[in-house]
């Protein structure tokens, strides 16, 4: 039985937040949570967490189930609110800066 963790308005951008989540996708939970620990992106933290909630939601719908058998089965990221901001430019103007945010769905299951 598969276990669902989301994460909501988390501010950074999509894309480079999928570029951590094509990383695990698919792969042992324990070797994601390795190879997510060891990144140097920011977004890895928040993503790890939301790896250990998946992990945590699926012992509770599955008492005494083994773990060591689950597999990241789905990862993807979602656009949220743009926080739209403006920045000071030459001659008077304005340049608008788009502060992005993601959603970010983790699925873990057995093999």
């Amino acid at each position: 039985m598969e276990a669902v963790a989301k994460l909501r308005n988390y501010p950074t951008s999509p894309r480079k937040m999928r570029l951590l989540a094509d990383l695990i996708r698919g792969m042992e939970v324990e070797k994601a949570l390795a190879v997510l620990e060891h990144n140097a992106k920011h977004p890895a933290v928040p993503l790890r967490k939301l790896v250990v909630s998946a992990i945590s939601n699926w012992k509770q719908a599955n008492q005494g189930g083994d773990e060591s058998q689950l597999v990241v089965k789905t990862v993807f990221v979602d656009g949220a609110r743009t926080l739209k901001r403006m920045r000071p430019a030459p001659q008077g103007r304005g340049y608008r800066v788009r502060k992005r945010s993601n959603h970010v769905t983790v699925i873990v299951d057995t093999k």
